[in-house]
């Protein structure tokens, strides 16, 4: 378990970050084409996957070096920030001469093999102390430090094999006295944010319109709320999902959220059953 050392500057990170690198791929064959490791931990509670993407094009789970767990550990140790606490879940990709990309996230519950005891939480915050601002109310929820029941890991919906079968979610949680949209949601951290906003707008439009829709938290804006529905398979939501996000700062729908979490923020393949279906559900009436 690594503890908060002396701050790594950008530099020293940037170089740790190539040292893992190296120690992930010196046990490899020759030839491999590209590696990503995803870094876990809490506490004491660590996880490590690598998979390797070999001359085939296939990727295959490989066991990393003990030597390249511990400079994870370090990373994520050099990373502490004083009363903003460490990253709990790193990806790190590297092609074979270059790393490709780095994404760190500090905020957001990891998608766990096996979810930590409540005390991995405990010593995650004893060990990476966080401001009260800074502590997530998962984590909170997770070491204990609220009454509340600790929240139960998202789940992902299944793909739908009906119309019925489709979830679409709530743009906002009801409306008060003067008609004017009322949300009681956890705002996201910009990190997470910018992960459901590229989920939600990379899945494909199934209906459109030319039209734009006023701004309900905004209705002195230019109409720029956009018409659409797009789906990705298990549920369909309108365009005002994303773009009150993008805009307001409006979470999605706690089911959508925990759905896209669930999925680790990754897109599932949509066919074109899968579209069709959509259009059913939205419309009622089968796709043309």
């Amino acid at each position: 378990m690594s503890r908060p050392q002396q701050p790594l500057n950008q530099q020293q990170q940037q170089q740790l970050v190539w040292q893992i690198g190296h120690a992930l791929a010196t046990p490899l064959p020759p030839g491999w084409q590209q590696m990503r490791v995803e870094y876990r931990a809490a506490g004491r509670h660590v996880e490590v996957d690598l998979l390797v993407t070999g001359q085939d094009g296939l990727p295959r789970p490989v066991q990393p070096s003990p030597e390249a767990v511990q400079l994870l550990g370090n990373l994520r140790a050099g990373m502490y920030q004083p009363g903003r606490g460490t990253w709990l879940s790193a990806i790190l990709i590297y092609g074979s001469a270059t790393v490709l990309s780095t994404d760190f996230l500090a905020d957001v519950e990891p998608p766990w093999r096996q979810a930590p005891p409540q005390i991995g939480f405990q010593d995650e915050l004893r060990f990476f102390p966080r401001a009260e601002q800074s502590i997530p109310q998962w984590l909170r929820q997770r070491a204990g430090l609220d009454a509340t029941p600790s929240a139960e890991p998202s789940v992902a919906t299944p793909l739908a094999e009906t119309p019925e079968a489709l979830r679409s979610p709530r743009v906002h949680d009801g409306l008060d006295e003067s008609g004017r949209p009322v949300v009681n949601r956890e705002p996201l951290s910009p990190a997470e944010r910018d992960r459901v906003l590229e989920y939600l707008d990379g899945a494909p439009v199934v209906l459109a319109s030319r039209t734009y829709d006023a701004d309900a938290f905004d209705p002195d804006r230019e109409p720029l709320v956009p018409l659409n529905f797009r789906t990705d398979g298990r549920w369909y939501w309108p365009g005002a999902v994303a773009y009150y996000l993008r805009e307001h700062d409006v979470a999605p729908d706690p089911e959508l959220l925990g759905h896209i979490r669930a999925l680790r923020f990754t897109l599932p393949e949509v066919g074109e059953p899968e579209r069709e279906l959509a259009v059913t559900a939205i419309t009622g009436q089968p796709s043309t």
